[in-house]
């Protein structure tokens, strides 16, 4: 991308926000709010959140999950059914259509999940079945934190079925592996905590818990590293910071964190009360049981950029491949003659796409340096006076090291 023709929303200024991380997003310029809980991602925000998103979609994937898209729309009927009306109206978004029924914007997918396998699975040769869906939900909760507590927002949801306790014991830990693989890839630094059921119902769940400056729970967690225990107060008996962890003895610390991801065994809640049965080995109707596994995507672009920005501005992790919105920045001291020229060959060398050249004469060369550590561009090609000097660029990542090399290798950046 050129800088001239492309729409950054950068800001010099730190808006007046609820916390650091929420600042740092709206002065890089990846979200503007349009309301209270309502977000906009801008063209820079979005392809962060769009990497994030493809980097959860490849992680299901990966453990064999059926990527689904279930409508947003719902009827009442579903959720009287599985008794989840009343219990979710609170944060429900409900209205009646032009016919006079009553209708919601789906807060989660268990009651369309089953609705979706209802006479598609008919034996339990068909089961275990895992599918998911990365998309919109709505939930009217009390905004707040910015991209943590909003009233539209992105979630991985996934929903497995099961003949056998067994069986879904299996899928659980396969997803629950899967999910410490994402976050660990990502850079994301999380614990495991064991969790209420709440309105969700079944047996056994738990939350993956980011520990930040500001977050949307307390928690007691854990600093070893390689060690992922985790507590709430929902949890059951309480451990405070100071106190032993129960897995490694390491003194346990507390502060807040944010819940990316939850995991649920949810038993045959929803199945039985929507009818849902398979035929079993003998003829008969056997039972489902299920497990229900949600990640939000703004809660993690949130989470990475309050656990790894700087005083410069955002810093995605290189675990492996970044989220960042470009990988590489290109600066010239001056983007005219040779110079242009041999930035221009750069630029496209290591993809358009993929890099931002900063090509707007109406940036100096410093504001080109702090635009693109504020973006948290991972690395910058620069032409100045050494290239002059030497016909060699600086090749600096985001940390400051630099290194000199020849211009076709910054190409294979």
């Amino acid at each position: 991308m050129r800088r001239s023709e492309t729409l950054l929303f950068t800001s010099r200024e730190a808006p007046d926000r609820e916390n650091r991380a929420v600042r740092l997003a709206h002065r890089a310029g990846l979200i503007r709010q349009f309301g209270s809980g309502l977000y906009a991602f801008t063209p820079t925000g979005e392809r962060v959140r769009r990497t994030v998103a493809e980097r959860v979609r490849e992680a299901m994937d990966g453990i064999g999950a059926r990527e689904v898209r279930l409508p947003q729309l719902s009827h009442k009927e579903p959720w009287e059914r599985s008794g989840r009306w009343g219990a979710f109206e609170g944060e429900m978004f409900t209205f009646e259509n032009r016919e006079g029924k009553a209708m919601c914007l789906a807060p989660t997918g268990e009651e369309a999940a089953v609705e979706l396998l209802n006479g598609a699975a008919r034996s339990h040769d068909d089961l275990p079945v895992l599918v998911y869906q990365v998309g919109r939900k709505h939930r009217d909760d009390h905004a707040r934190g910015g991209l943590l507590r909003t009233k539209e927002f992105t979630m991985k949801d996934a929903y497995s079925f099961h003949t056998s306790e067994e069986s879904l014991d299996a899928t659980y830990e396969r997803v629950r592996r899967a999910y410490a693989e994402l976050l660990d890839a990502l850079g994301v630094d999380f614990v495991v905590a064991d969790a209420a059921n709440s309105v969700m119902g079944g047996s056994d769940s738990e939350e993956f818990l980011a520990p930040v400056e500001s977050g949307t729970l307390d928690a007691t967690y854990c600093p070893a590293e390689g060690c992922r225990f985790g507590t709430t107060a929902e949890a059951g008996p309480a451990l405070a910071a100071g106190d032993a962890c129960p897995d490694c003895g390491t003194d346990l610390v507390g502060g807040e964190a944010v819940e990316v991801g939850h995991t649920f065994k949810l038993g045959a809640r929803y199945a039985d009360a929507m009818g849902l049965t398979v035929d079993g080995p003998d003829g008969g109707d056997q039972s489902v049981v299920m497990g229900s596994y949600g990640i939000g995507v703004e809660r993690l672009v949130h989470t990475l950029i309050s656990q790894h920005a700087d005083g410069d501005g955002l810093r995605w992790p290189e675990t492996g491949r970044s989220v960042a919105p470009y990988d590489v920045s290109v600066i010239p001291l001056d983007y005219s003659g040779e110079l242009a020229a041999v930035a221009d060959s750069i630029h496209g060398a290591c993809g358009s796409r993929r890099t931002l050249l900063f090509d707007d004469p109406g940036q100096s060369i410093g504001e080109r340096f702090a635009e693109s550590d504020l973006l948290g561009i991972p690395r910058k090609v620069i032409l100045g006076n050494h290239y002059r000097e030497t016909g060699e660029v600086e090749i600096e990542t985001r940390d400051g090291e630099t290194r000199s090399a020849a211009p076709e290798a910054a190409e294979d950046l």
